[in-house]
């Protein structure tokens, strides 16, 4: 998308174009037009379209990302803009590797501001986007990993994209194990925080055989909370061993890669209206089911007020830290 096109311009998320052929698929500029604003409805219709003209459309979607990473902060002031963050999921669906350095310069934005722009993506999704867009190549995301300027969360989630590589086949649980005890041994600085925490979980998730002696002195260092991940936990998954922790990862729905972004986006929260999600085929709100289990991720928006420190109690007064709560989100 060369510009963004301002909101009034936009129209109904019902609305689909004829074309002189009769097809009901709407040409991109319009398809572009619908998926630039929440409108607290799931465009599910142009999203549809979107896929269907996938070779048209990818030019437009690494448009919006470099739109994203260059004009950052003046987004930040446009509510509900979500254009970015429909192009990263449908890139990492068709598997776009030129999405890859893209997404990469957007999260190594310092500071908040890539996590003001797309909230729980990238908790969620963001490792499972950056692998899928990879295909294969963890050199990105070990860059990002190390870049001590991007945000904590960026930086484990680039460790959990590479956990999601070992899952789906395309890196050998070797290769990424190998690279872990590097940063163990010296690439990271060795200084309490997020990127630690996920170190530490993301080896256990890969069995921590070969890396063990080194989570054990992170620990007497001072560089994991165990309140992230237990001492126990890691002794757990070494005793399970390599076999049935590789199989476990397998089987995890959070470690594949992006194969269907409609799945993955229609239950956000951001497209529920009352407690109704309501999608744009299907005006009908869900009844009977109860909002805490399905709507679990919240609209992308801007912070107010004083950040939460990640270890600070909760401000929801549920008595957990605030990273295990509602930070985790």
């Amino acid at each position: 998308m060369s510009e963004v096109i301002g909101r009034a311009d936009t129209p109904s998320s019902g609305s689909l174009r004829k074309t002189s052929a009769g097809s009901d698929l709407r040409d991109v500029k319009e398809i572009l037009q619908q998926l630039e604003y929440n409108e607290g409805r799931f465009p599910h219709a142009a999203l549809e379209a979107a896929i269907a003209r996938r070779e048209q459309i990818i030019p437009e979607l690494l448009l919006v990302l470099e739109h994203a990473e260059r004009d950052a902060q003046a987004l930040l002031e446009r509510d509900g803009y979500m254009a970015h963050i429909y192009s990263m999921y449908l890139l990492a669906q068709f598997r776009e590797v030129r999405a890859y350095p893209l997404l990469v310069r957007f999260f190594s934005l310092p500071g908040e501001i890539s996590v003001d722009l797309t909230g729980d993506v990238v908790t969620e999704d963001l490792g499972r986007l950056l692998a899928s867009v990879s295909c294969g190549d963890a050199t990105l995301m070990e860059g990002l990993t190390e870049n001590e300027q991007a945000n904590e969360w960026v930086r484990g989630a680039a460790l959990g994209g590479m956990v999601t590589l070992v899952s789906s086949g395309e890196r050998s649980r070797e290769e990424v194990v190998d690279y872990f005890g590097d940063l163990f041994r010296g690439c990271l600085v060795r200084q309490p925080g997020q990127v630690w925490d996920s170190l530490v979980a993301c080896s256990t998730v890969l069995c921590p055989d070969g890396v063990y002696s080194d989570i054990e002195k992170a620990y007497e260092d001072g560089l994991v909370d165990p309140f992230y991940i237990s001492w126990a936990e890691v002794g757990d998954a070494l005793k399970l061993g390599k076999q049935q922790m590789l199989a476990r990862l397998r089987r995890d729905p959070h470690r594949r890669l992006v194969t269907d972004t409609i799945a993955e986006m229609k239950w956000w929260a951001c497209f529920d209206q009352a407690y109704g999600l309501k999608a744009d085929h299907d005006p009908a709100p869900l009844a009977n089911v109860a909002a805490s289990s399905l709507f679990e991720r919240q609209q992308p928006i801007r912070r107010t007020g004083s950040k939460v420190g990640r270890n600070e109690p909760c401000p929801c007064g549920s008595g957990k830290k605030y990273k295990k709560c509602c930070g985790a989100h």
